[in-house]
Order: C-alpha cells, then sequence, then structure tokens
C-alpha cells in the first residue's frame, strides 16, 4: 500500500518539528497520545513552538514550568487538565466562538505549519476518516504545510464530511493505543429535576442540540414518550445512542439532513465507538457548518441546551470563567443559541443548579463577579432553568426579569436578591417577596 511508504516513528514525527513552528493537535477523545509523548521528549531541543489545541483528555503532564519554555499551549478551550496552568500563565486561551475556530486558519490568523490528527486506516479507496472529532480538526488541517497521522484500528470510521486521502498526508504513525474515553456519570437529583422541566416543554418531532453531562443525559431520558425526535449538535456521547435504539431519535421530520444525526465529534464511551464505526445514521461535518447559527436555524423545531457558572438577575450569562480566572471557554453556546432563537418553534435553555459549593453560593446573582466573561448576552437568553423552575426573559423588562429570576433562585437566597433589586430599583416598592411563588 502507497501509504505504508510515508510510516514513521513517533520520534521521527516529532523530529519534524522545529523552533518557531505552530503545530495544530486534534483534541477530544482523538488526542495523538504517541506523538505528544514523543514531542515531550524532546522539548529542550525546541524553541518557541506553539501547539493550538481545543479539548484534549488525558493528563496534563506536557504542561509545566520547564516545558512551557520551549513548548507553549494556546488553547481554544479550556479542557480540566490544562485549566491550572491557564491560570498560573503557563498556557494560553484564545477566546472564539466554535463556529468560527476554522476562520482563524482559513483566513490566515493562525497560520500552521503542521497538523497532528488522528484517523482510522484507510479504505480501499485510500480514504482515512477522521473518526471521533471531525469539526475543528478537518479545516486546520487543509491548512496546515504538514501533516501527521496516528492511523489507528481502534478508531471509529465515521461517515458524513469525515475524510481525508492517504495523499494529503505527509507522515503516518501505526498506533494500536486505545481512545480516550468519558465515562457516563448518572445525573444527581437536582440535574434531573432541571431536566425534568425542560423535558415538559420539548414537543415532538424537535431537533436537539445534546451535550455531555448529567443534565443533557436526564433529558434525553425524559424524553422516552417523544416520537420522531431528531439531533445537530456539536457533539454526543452515550444517551444519543440509547434513544436511537428505543426508535425514538430517528430524525424522520427533521429539517435539513432528515434521518441523520449531525454532529461535529464525539464524547463516550467504547460501546459508542463501536456504534457509531460505518453507522450510515451517523454524520459528522466541520464545525464551521454544524455550528453555524444559520444552519442551525435551518432546522425547525431546534432546542438547544447549554449551561452556564451563573446568571445575574438581568440575565447575564457566565459559562467561561469563575471571575477572573478562567474556566472553560466560549464553545458552541451561542452558535446554538442563537440558531435556535432564529428557528421555526426554537426554544433555548440556560441549565444550571440554583446553587454551588454544597448550597453555600448562589448561581442566581445580583451581579457577575468582577472579571466573569458573558458568553450569552442578556439580549440573547430565551429561558432560564434550575431545579426550582423555569424563568422566560425573552422580551421582558428588567423588572420581569429579575421577578422571574428570583422565583427559580434558592430560597435561602431569595431575600438578598429582593434587597440588591430594590437597591438598584429593578423592583418596585411594592415588590415583596410574598409576591413569588415558592
Amino acid at each position: 500500500m502507497p501509504w505504508k511508504a510515508k510510516v514513521v516513528s513517533a520520534e521521527e514525527a516529532a523530529g519534524l518539528i522545529q523552533s518557531n513552528q505552530r503545530i495544530f493537535m486534534t483534541g477530544n477523545c482523538s488526542t495523538p497520545i504517541s506523538f505528544l509523548e514523543a514531542l515531550v521528549a524532546r522539548h529542550k531541543e525546541l524553541e518557541n513552538v506553539e501547539v493550538v489545541q481545543l479539548l484534549g483528555l488525558g493528563p496534563g503532564e506536557y504542561i509545566t514550568p520547564d516545558i512551557a519554555k520551549h513548548i507553549r499551549i494556546n488553547s481554544l478551550f479550556i479542557a480540566p487538565n490544562i485549566r491550572k496552568a491557564v491560570n498560573e500563565g503557563l498556557a494560553d486561551f484564545t477566546p472564539v466562538m466554535l463556529h468560527e475556530i476554522p476562520h482563524l486558519f482559513y483566513k490566515g490568523r493562525l497560520p500552521l505549519d503542521v497538523s497532528v490528527i488522528q484517523v482510522s486506516p484507510p479504505d480501499e479507496h485510500g480514504f482515512c476518516s477522521y473518526g471521533v472529532e471531525v469539526g475543528v480538526s478537518k479545516g486546520p488541517t487543509s491548512m496546515a504545510k504538514t501533516v501527521i497521522a496516528e492511523v489507528n484500528p481502534k478508531m471509529p470510521r465515521t461517515l458524513g464530511d469525515s475524510f481525508i486521502h492517504i495523499n494529503d498526508i505527509d507522515y503516518f504513525l501505526e498506533v494500536d493505543h486505545d481512545i480516550p474515553e468519558l465515562p457516563v456519570v448518572p445525573p444527581s437529583e437536582v440535574q434531573d429535576q432541571i431536566a425534568e422541566h425542560i423535558a415538559a416543554l420539548i414537543p415532538n418531532e424537535a431537533t436537539l442540540q445534546t451535550g455531555i453531562g448529567g443534565i443533557p443525559d436526564a433529558v434525553l431520558r425524559r424524553l422516552t414518550g417523544h416520537k420522531n425526535l431528531g439531533v445537530h449538535t456539536e457533539l454526543f456521547s452515550d444517551g444519543v445512542m440509547d434513544m436511537i435504539e428505543q426508535g425514538i431519535i430517528n430524525g424522520a421530520r427533521k429539517s435539513i439532513h432528515p434521518g441523520k444525526v449531525v454532529a461535529g465529534f464525539v464524547l463516550g464511551t467504547r460501546k459508542l465507538f463501536d456504534y457509531i464505526h460505518d453507522n450510515p445514521i451517523f454524520e459528522l461535518h466541520p464545525t464551521e457548518y454544524v455550528n453555524d447559527p444559520f444552519v442551525v436555524a435551518q432546522n425547525d423545531k431546534m432546542i438547544s441546551i447549554n449551561s452556564a457558572l451563573e446568571v445575574d438577575l438581568t440575565g447575564q450569562v457566565c459559562a467561561d470563567s469563575i471571575g477572573p480566572k478562567f474556566y472553560s471557554g466560549v464553545g458552541g453556546q451561542l452558535d446554538f443559541v442563537r440558531g435556535a432563537a432564529r428557528s421555526k418553534g426554537g426554544m433555548t435553555f440556560i441549565a444550571l443548579p440554583a446553587t454551588a459549593k454544597r448550597g453555600t453560593l448562589s448561581r442566581i446573582v445580583p451581579t457577575l463577579q468582577p472579571g466573569a466573561g458573558v458568553v450569552t448576552t442578556r439580549n440573547d437568553v430565551h429561558f432560564v432553568v434550575t431545579e426550582f423552575g423555569i424563568a422566560d426573559l425573552w422580551g421582558r423588562t428588567i423588572r420581569e426579569r429579575v421577578q422571574e429570576l428570583i422565583n427559580i433562585a434558592h430560597p435561602n437566597f431569595r431575600e438578598d436578591l429582593e434587597r440588591y433589586a430594590h437597591e438598584q430599583n429593578y423592583l418596585p416598592k411594592s415588590f415583596a417577596l410574598s409576591d413569588v411563588a415558592t
């Protein structure tokens, strides 16, 4: 096979990297582990190498004070394994909406020397699949001067706009390691209560933006009585597989890509990876398409469900930082909020528990913490959901918003929220907590 002539060892691949280069490294469950280990092993030979990445699963040993002097990470979304490094100044963070990330490379804002990806073995026509991570890998790879690919038989062959030909790959590493998994964690009681509120508003034949975590999984579990649901989402996990098996998700009434689950990447378990392998119900596409708000809006009854760290009384949503400390990133939240808002019959939900730190802090707050980032503006927010109910904010006055949000705050914090609202003249003097349903 012609690609075999381009096979190199991990050490040889890492040896191709030179000082003063910028590298794109695919992430999520597709992190090129063998290449990364070999690159870190020779970090002292390099100067001023920048590695652009998103969510990378696995350990963060490649970010230490010593390595950062030679190889510096520029993360477009902050994963838990690099959060500490970013906030200590050992790694960089670039805020950007997910659908715009490929344009950083297309438009030359981030010129690339090398792209490192992980792919499935080539088929009889010479095409490799990007597997579980297409969304933010295909675009940058097309702009890189050199492409290095780990070819892994354990990478599922996903369909859609998800292929790269062996002629477009300069070097191959043959690997056979397990793909990092994201285990299924059962939702908590609070997450289940939040999901109950959201599920009650989702109509039959809706198209869902799902995600990972307790709330999206709990919402899916509460849709067992629904019919003809579809999925158009930046990512999905094991919960979608279960709903397909039950016949609840079939995409039969989707406005675009009927009958298909459309996504950018997959985070889940080995069971899910095996399920999506060569499965024609799934189509993976680049994020500049999947997350484009104007594409999202073409799905009738589009439902977006996103999370937040805190929401202030006017409806501003902070989802990427705790005060000035960066926590995650913009991701696709605003992409889908704006897309679903434009959809015929669409709805958009911001979901969060009412409290944090074992009930000692309210997440419905008078004002966002100093330095906190606004991911979704008060102008974009429609529904905010906690375990105490749903606040309907779209088209509401500040007074009405404050009343709605106090209503879904934890009762222990409502008095303080009301006091602040009176001080700011958000509420009339005649308003009292007795006016808020409990």
